[in-house]
């Protein structure tokens, strides 16, 4: 994981590895970060999905501002993580489009 130095970033390093962000996370050069907003229209949920997945530390985050950006890697660990999430975004996510895109 790319050391991140602002003082308001929750990147998971001194959390236990049972955690499903930290067990997923990958080194990445230049993370992707969404916003709130845009993770619950990824993933077909609801946003207060996303905070509580924020406030349980179970998503990579940052605060910018005033506003919570996601890492997209830990987002789609989040989402995998429990079969309801999974289906939630196979059928109101992103994932109801991927059947088009294989054709």
């Amino acid at each position: 994981m790319p050391k991140i130095t602002a003082a308001t970033d929750h990147t998971l390093k001194n959390q236990p590895h049972e955690n499903v962000a930290e067990s997923a996370a990958l080194v990445v050069a230049s993370p992707i970060w969404v916003s709130v907003s845009e993770a619950a229209k990824f993933g077909g949920i609801q946003s207060k999905t996303v905070r509580r997945a924020i406030g349980d530390n179970l998503v990579i985050y940052k605060v910018k501002g005033n506003r919570y950006l996601i890492d997209f890697g830990s987002l789609l660990a989040f989402l995998n993580s429990r079969i309801k999430l999974h289906n939630k975004l196979q059928k109101a996510g992103v994932g109801q489009y991927v059947a088009s895109w294989l054709e």
